[in-house]
């Protein structure tokens, strides 16, 4: 793969690239607490496939920028890091993959930018406003979201994360996957990622944002009704998710114009790792 910093938005972004130079432009977000290498089963049959694969670390991710304020991290800012990143390429119309936050982000370059998507593809994450209606009214997603409620006390959370060579967040991790989800060789990226300047902030902070937005959303006293999404959507749902409870993949395929759902039975939260072949598959065909 080749590596380049792309200037976008007022920021760099450190971007890896691979496939041929004329080949169909994929572009692959990932979530949190992972960065480019979260897409390491993805890449080689994408462009095996012929894609050409454009895979970022966002935001206050391994090395790109880490802006400092919580402000830096709202979803509207992050979406538009990913259309300067099309700008960049050439790419007008993209085809967009996104994962746990990269899909929180692909949703809102959808709902937002939809001009510039031609398929939109989401990896185990609802669409952003399923997902509120389903922490302030669903009992049961609220208690599998205590880590969000969690992550937004400053400083004492980055301490508790990153102290014994970032042992918590590693155990966070490993245990929300299955036993080979994860190995040692990638703990060791994972780790020297975490341990990048201002990164654990960084990273923190897209969820600190999302609350603060969802705030200042309970108190304008509106409740808007749910964004349609009117680009061809594929949603990939591993169902053994501790995070999210698959009960909100079918309301938001509901909201999309032409939408098709996937649920892989013995996966986790981490499906692209777990069913890589199968999910590879899926992807190959959809984005095709």
């Amino acid at each position: 793969m080749q590596s380049q910093f792309v200037q976008t938005n007022n920021i760099n972004l450190y971007v890896m690239t691979d496939g041929p130079e004329n080949g169909t432009p994929v572009i692959l977000l990932h979530g949190f607490p992972e960065f480019h290498y979260g897409w390491r089963k993805q890449i080689p049959a994408l462009v095996e496939a012929g894609f050409r694969v454009v895979v970022p670390d966002q935001r206050g991710y391994n090395l790109s920028d880490k802006p400092k304020g919580v402000s830096a991290y709202d979803v509207d800012v992050l979406a538009k890091d990913v259309i300067g990143l099309f700008d960049h390429f050439g790419i007008q119309k993209a085809r967009l993959v996104g994962h746990d936050w990269g899909a929180a982000v692909a949703w809102t370059v959808a709902i937002n930018h939809p001009e510039r998507l031609e398929k939109l593809a989401i990896l185990n994450v609802p669409h952003l406003d399923v997902m509120t209606d389903f922490v302030l009214h669903n009992s049961t997603q609220r208690k599998k979201s205590w880590y969000v409620f969690f992550f937004q006390i400053p400083w004492l959370v980055e301490w508790i994360l990153s102290r014994n060579d970032f042992e918590y967040l590693a155990r966070m991790l490993t245990r929300s996957g299955r036993k080979t989800t994860f190995t040692e060789a990638d703990m060791t990226k994972y780790k020297k990622a975490w341990s990048q300047t201002g990164a654990l902030t960084g990273m923190l902070n897209w969820y600190r944002a999302v609350m603060w937005r969802n705030v200042r959303s309970a108190f304008s006293h509106k409740k808007p009704s749910a964004r349609r999404v009117h680009i061809p959507t594929m949603m990939l749902w591993g169902k053994r998710d501790v995070a999210l409870s698959s009960d909100m993949a079918q309301p938001s395929i509901d909201l999309c114009d032409k939408g098709e759902l996937t649920f892989f039975d013995k996966a986790t939260h981490w499906v692209q790792h777990d069913a890589s072949e199968e999910v590879n598959q899926k992807l190959i065909e959809f984005l095709r």
